[in-house]
């Protein structure tokens, strides 16, 4: 990981929370599932329609094919949008500075998202509204559901890139906008997984919705009835199954490794195990149909929602983990920034600036207040130790301080490891010397008011 020192460090907004936060955890991983869902439905079944009506010009058993199942889109994709606003709104809460700097940072991209969405929901409405007016003019009705579907697909490609770019605040000073955020290295792989996701679920939820759904008819044609119908989607759902397979690891070996875990790894086995299940369930499906298929699509159903919503919960603690160093180092720059103003208040009630000329700090304290408070406070723990915890490992001891501050190590495993600080030597004598003298007032204080 980048050394803190380097990272751009923000101030947070120095209000509490509405709830928990565990609270606002549990309904990030719950809601985003709602929404994904119907995400899932729209951007696979948008594909679907686009390829299916392309092959119903030979076979007109495909275009009314195609014709149902673009009678669903319009319905999942107006639920995916009501639904988003319940995730957006808890990130809006719980990664306000993180999610806000990405949406700055891929700029026009972003502010773009209202205007493509309107757009394609209008073509959506007009590809299922002219089916029959232009059933004579294919190729341009086929260009209006593919121009729906690309910008489908758009859109979830701009939310990705700025939820996985909050995630890494060492790329912020690197990023001029949305495609630059694309080229960090595990965007174009989590895209992958989600495009064959989507196709995933789609796959099997149409082989249920023509399946265990009573289908107005029981025959499209000789070439397309209901069982054919269901291996059909049962063999996409396993395709795109397995090539997650493939895309899972591509994925995860390009994550940057300061969000990795044990922890991490454990609850996208467990997924995987489920996944597998899932193709072996679908794989006999194929190979031996049963006449009625309801029992094993519940089964696959199940175990498939089992999959996405462990992979949902090792997003989020991969989430936590990456931005966890980076939000103690936030901590400690509101915490010095606030502790500053109040000082600055403190002394303006008192007169001091006015008597003073805003001079009243001294060398070392200077240093402390540029430098060191970012990280450390008097008697309480930020991103490194309080001062008083230093005075008491060296006490009276100026040259130790100093000697660490300019080769530190890592002594617990509960702080980051120390930066090296570069100052000049009547820097470190100053503040190291201001650190001893900050504590032992505190003492005698604290003596006085025992007194």
């Amino acid at each position: 990981m980048e050394s803190l020192s380097t990272l751009p460090i923000p101030k947070d907004i120095p209000l509490p929370l509405p709830v928990e936060s565990y609270n606002l955890q549990i309904s990030i991983i719950f809601l985003f599932l709602l929404h994904i869902l119907f995400v899932n439905l729209m951007v696979g079944g948008s594909l679907f329609v686009v390829v299916l009506e392309w092959m119903g010009i030979q076979k007109p058993a495909y275009d009314r094919l195609a014709r149902r199942i673009a009678e669903t889109i319009t319905v999942n994709k107006s639920l995916a949008v009501v639904l988003g606003v319940g995730p957006l709104l808890v990130i809006n809460v719980l990664y306000t500075i993180h999610f806000y700097t990405a949406n700055a940072l891929t700029g026009v991209a972003w502010l773009m998202v209202v205007p493509v969405v309107a757009i394609a929901f209008l073509l959506g409405y007009a590809h299922k509204y002219t089916w029959d007016r232009l059933a004579h003019q294919k190729g341009l009705h086929i260009a209006i559901g593919a121009g729906a579907a690309l910008l489908f697909l758009i859109v979830p490609l701009i939310f990705l890139a700025n939820i996985n770019l909050m995630l890494f605040p060492s790329r912020w000073t690197q990023v001029g906008g949305w495609v630059s955020a694309l080229a960090i290295p595990n965007v174009i792989p989590r895209y992958l997984h989600f495009l064959l996701g989507s196709v995933a679920v789609a796959g099997l939820f149409f082989a249920g919705y023509f399946t265990v759904r009573e289908f107005p008819e029981d025959q499209i044609d000789q070439l397309l009835d209901r069982p054919k119908v269901r291996q059909m989607f049962y063999s996409i759902a396993l395709a795109a199954t397995a090539a997650n397979f493939l895309a899972g690891p591509l994925l995860l070996f390009t994550l940057p490794a300061e969000g990795l875990s044990w922890k991490l790894a454990g609850i996208i086995s467990c997924g995987v195990v489920l996944a597998f299940i899932v193709i072996l369930i679908l794989w006999k499906e194929i190979i031996v149909p049963q006449q009625t298929s309801a029992t094993r699509f519940y089964w696959m159903a199940a175990l498939l929602t089992g999959t996405v919503v462990l992979m949902a919960t090792g997003r989020h603690v991969y989430r936590e983990s990456a931005i966890s160093q980076h939000r103690l180092a936030m901590a400690g720059e509101t915490l010095a920034y606030t502790s500053m103003v109040g000082i600055a208040n403190w002394r303006i009630s008192q007169g001091l600036e006015m008597e003073e000329g805003g001079g009243a700090r001294s060398p070392g304290e200077k240093v402390f207040d540029n430098v060191c408070a970012v990280c450390h406070a008097l008697d309480k723990r930020l991103v490194g130790p309080p001062l008083t915890e230093i005075a008491q490992t060296y006490p009276n001891d100026v040259a130790g301080i100093i000697k660490w501050v300019k080769n530190p190590g890592r002594k617990r495993a509960d702080y980051p490891q120390m930066p090296a600080i570069t100052l000049t030597e009547s820097q470190h004598q100053a503040v190291a010397q201001y650190i001893l003298d900050l504590v032992s007032g505190k003492g005698q204080e604290e003596e006085k008011e025992g007194e």
